[in-house]
């Protein structure tokens, strides 16, 4: 028969052992509040001041409007003027400019005559990515233009006009999207690694053996030892959750309840897969390697952290049901960004519960098989 008493013994000689610990009181404290500040700042897919080469041809009051406008914009910069065609080659095999902004001679002229007066944009595809978001800051600032320059009469009024509308992310702000979704990665990767050290750690100092031989059952053990590290991991959360409001200004809109409810059932499997990798390679050094192994790369690239899941092959968007983040990144943004509720993501909350019951199975019968 399963003892409070005994599981909260286990608890206190792990959480003893935490205590002594420098390498696992940073990784419980430390590292992820340093993710989070590392990743919030270093990834972003917001493009600003992209250096334009000019070429205007047509040098009128026109002409210097629309690159006004650009440059208002605070995603262009005007690095340099050209004079020829021949000089916007070598400025872009050099990467010394991203682009360049032709306006042909008569743009002036085609607009007083109420033509379309077409410019051209050049970029280098070399960075994809990077040339997709300028053509897109491009394509709005000319239908931007083309809209005062209606307002001024220089042309026909157009018989329609499209209003676009962007929810729960209005401005746009990639870090909005990207520090909900840190929060995912981060508790994945320490979760693991923190009770991965657990069960190794008995092993190499070699009271495993004095543990297998006391009256603790085996669910008394996982548990007890599972209980310091799941009110961590819950601090870590409320920690970088916090920071990300406090540093990034990230919204919050949805239930801290219903955030916290499902951050403890994802806790609960990934601290469970971390015993199960401790209990099966009896090493330290390894039983992290593989946590991390486990962990961070399918959270970082599988989960749709970084990458749609829909544009991925067949075979990857099958394997991604299989990942954990995935769903708890569907949580943290749905929460954090939609303030949306449970009849929304059931679908996740189901998920993390079989998640949690694989988590503690596996670490529940890995060590049984280790001590019996």
């Amino acid at each position: 028969m399963l003892s409070a008493t005994r599981l909260l013994a286990v608890a206190r000689k792990e959480w003893i052992q935490l205590r002594r610990d420098p390498r696992s009181l940073i990784l419980a404290f430390v590292l992820p509040v340093f993710l989070l500040l590392f990743f919030g700042y270093a990834i972003t897919w917001d493009v600003k001041e992209i250096r334009l080469a000019l070429l205007d041809a047509d040098a009128t009051r026109e002409s210097r409007e629309l690159v006004q406008a650009f440059e208002a914009s605070g995603y262009f910069r005007v690095v340099a003027r050209l004079d020829a065609p021949g000089e916007l080659d070598r400025l872009l095999v050099r990467s010394r400019v991203t682009g360049a902004l032709v306006v042909p001679r008569g743009f002036a002229r085609d607009l007083a005559a109420r033509r379309t007066a077409p410019v051209q944009l050049l970029l280098d595809g070399s960075d994809a990515n990077t040339a997709t978001i300028a053509l897109g800051y491009a394509e709005a600032i000319v239908a931007g233009h083309s809209r005062r320059v209606l307002l001024q009469g220089r042309r026909l009024a157009m018989p329609l006009a499209a209003e676009a509308r962007v929810w729960y992310n209005p401005t746009l702000e990639s870090r909005n999207m990207i520090v909900p979704g840190l929060v995912a990665v981060i508790m994945s990767i320490i979760a693991a690694m923190l009770t991965a050290l657990t069960i190794a750690r008995e092993w190499e100092r070699g009271t495993m053996e004095q543990l297998a031989a006391t009256p603790v059952h085996r669910l008394e053990v996982v548990f007890g030892k599972l209980l310091p590290y799941l009110l961590i991991g819950a601090f870590d959360v409320a920690l970088t959750v916090g920071a990300g409001l406090v540093v990034f200004g990230v919204p919050f809109r949805g239930s801290v309840l219903l955030l916290g409810g499902m951050t403890l059932l994802f806790l609960l499997g990934a601290l469970g897969l971390g015993i199960f990798i401790s209990a099966v390679m009896k090493s330290q050094l390894l039983a992290t390697q593989v946590a991390m192994v486990a962990t961070y790369l399918p959270a970082l690239l599988l989960s749709g952290f970084l990458f749609d899941i829909a544009g991925m092959p067949p075979a990857l968007r099958a394997f991604t049901l299989v990942v954990p983040a995935r769903y708890y990144i569907a949580v943290t943004r749905g929460v954090i960004l939609k303030g949306v509720g449970i009849e929304a993501l059931w679908v996740q909350g189901l998920s993390m519960i079989i998640f949690a019951a694989v988590g503690l199975g596996l670490a529940t019968a890995a060590f049984r098989k280790r001590i019996v």
